[in-house]
């Protein structure tokens, strides 16, 4: 049997001994029982789903976004363009991001339709709303494209706290890939909810306080003001006592977690671009972050931005 590589984060090992790293909880076994699922999204702030969405319409998608990457010169066409392997270093511009998903109608079938609209209408118990922006995201090898640690609450809090994030893998993601990791029970660190939650990356202060040093005062934990909680995850495991967990993804996986839910990625050590995508989803009745719905909306930028007294 073949050796794994050493897992990275930023060009650090990764502590993979079980006390560190573990594997994520599979809800295979309860995926069309909704009170079990809703119990166990309660006890561990996630839900991982294996293959529960079209691989087939994924598979369409998947390779629209790889033709559109090979158009931008990201991909290296010696090799089948499935294989998805990377001819340069991949930053992808918020406009490309928008691109990738408004261009592509079988990653809007699979996001906004089918399994994924059926699976939150019965685990919300109503009518369900995705915000309208799609996250694209398009990672290639080397250290630096690691994701750091963060809640998405900092990113979309206007609304609902009863919002959802659906993270899919678009194609097979061994571990060395660098697929997202959930940090174990992370969603109930009250005092991470009660400063660092409170944060919007898109407030600023109008009474000349910089912003970083009201969110330093407020939060040891804070980071530079980007919505990052610690630019160091292997550092934040052992502070806060838990374990990272991953899995080898595969096409059709759907993950699940909470607006408090802390999450990261490690590096990707292979010479394949990572392609996966994140949306979000809620009850129609509640009210919705007005920074990503509509044709084109705002995101982070001027428009989004919100003066306080700090």
């Amino acid at each position: 049997m073949m050796e794994r590589e050493v897992l990275s984060i930023h060009g650090k090992p990764v502590d993979t001994t079980p006390d560190s790293f573990g594997e994520l909880r599979s809800s295979a076994d309860a995926v069309d029982d909704f009170n079990a699922l809703r119990a166990r999204f309660e006890a561990d702030g996630y839900l991982y789903l294996p293959r529960l969405l079209d691989v087939d319409t994924l598979g369409a998608a998947r390779l629209t976004m790889l033709e559109a990457l090979a158009d931008l010169d990201f991909i290296d066409m010696d090799y089948p363009l499935g294989d998805g392997v990377a001819k340069r270093e991949c930053n992808v511009s918020a406009r490309e991001m928008v691109g990738l998903s408004k261009n592509n109608d079988a990653l809007r079938q699979a996001l906004f339709a089918g399994p994924m609209m059926a699976f939150y209408e019965d685990f919300l118990g109503g009518p369900v709303r995705p915000l309208d922006f799609t996250w694209c995201r398009v990672k290639s090898s080397g250290t630096e494209t690691a994701t750091n640690p963060h809640c998405d609450i900092v990113f979309m809090g206007r609304g609902t706290k009863n919002l959802y994030t659906s993270w899919i893998p678009l194609g097979d993601t061994p571990r060395e890939m660098g697929g997202l990791m959930i940090l174990e029970n992370s969603h109930r660190l009250e005092e991470v909810k009660a400063t660092y939650g409170q944060s919007d990356v898109d407030v600023y202060c109008t009474n000349g306080m910089e912003l970083d040093e009201r969110r330093s005062r407020q939060n040891r934990w804070q980071g530079s003001g980007t919505g990052t909680f610690a630019s160091d995850a292997i550092a934040l495991r052992e502070e806060l006592n838990g374990r990272w967990l991953t899995t080898d993804y595969e096409l059709g996986d759907l993950l699940v977690f909470s607006m408090y839910t802390m999450h990261a990625s490690m590096d990707n050590l292979t010479n394949r671009l990572r392609l996966s995508t994140d949306t979000r989803y809620q009850l129609s009745s509640e009210p919705v972050d007005e920074r990503w719905i509509g044709e084109n909306p705002i995101a982070h930028g001027p428009e989004a931005k919100k003066g306080i007294i700090c």
